[in-house]
């Protein structure tokens, strides 16, 4: 599969980019920094250099083109303002989508954050963070020509993955390593009947491909 992942040089898409390289997939990462495309070159993917903050649908979309799916896991991150969480935590993951259909790519995972709601209410950061997810969520809900899943994560670590999970539509919050979220990533992207969920995921006792596959089942 040719997989284009936006945000490609965060921690996440990092891990992901080796994963999917090493089972010989093709990892596309979308960055918008030069200097970044040895660390994806390092991890077997290609980079592509495209700022989703000022970028076309038109530009997006002619990365997206010949992809078998497309994987948003781009963020304002740490030390951003407010404002940058609504342009690239909401906006970009709107433009992405648009871009997946403009392309024709059906199959469409967000990185989306638990407790993201468009109606969380506060005037922290973090509340504008949570609102701005919770918004690109809902935006990606709505779309019929998207084969969308929608993954919250908990509190993210870098500690070593397990490869043990608990992924369900509520998991209660806990934290989960970057390592298990890109797993669960992995494994998602090759379970296209978990199209149309939003899942919780947190460290548990679950080996990830069985998670994936119980909630493809459900």
């Amino acid at each position: 599969m040719r997989i284009v992942i936006a945000g490609g040089h965060g921690q996440i898409a990092l891990r992901l980019e080796r994963l999917l390289a090493a089972r010989g997939d093709e990892a596309v990462g979308i960055i918008r920094n030069a200097a970044h495309e040895s660390d994806l070159r390092d991890a077997g993917a290609e980079p592509v250099l495209c700022d989703l903050e000022s970028a076309s649908v038109e530009e997006v979309a002619a990365h997206l083109e010949g992809a078998d799916a497309a994987v948003f896991a781009a963020g304002a991150g740490p030390g951003s303002d407010a404002a940058r969480k609504d342009t690239v935590d909401r906006a970009a993951a709107v433009l992405f989508a648009d871009g997946a259909e403009r392309a024709g790519v059906r199959r469409y995972i967000v990185v989306s954050s638990m407790g993201a709601d468009p109606n969380r209410a506060g005037d922290e950061v973090f509340d504008a963070y949570l609102r701005a997810k919770g918004e690109a969520d809902a935006a990606v809900r709505g779309r019929s020509a998207l084969d969308w899943t929608i993954l919250r994560p908990g509190m993210l670590t870098d500690d070593a993955g397990t490869g043990l999970v608990r992924l369900e539509a509520s998991t209660g919050r806990g934290p989960i390593p970057r390592d298990d979220v890109a797993g669960a990533l992995a494994e998602l992207l090759e379970t296209p009947a978990t199209a149309g969920l939003t899942l919780e995921l947190i460290s548990g006792s679950t080996p990830v491909s069985v998670a994936v596959k119980s909630v493809a089942g459900n």
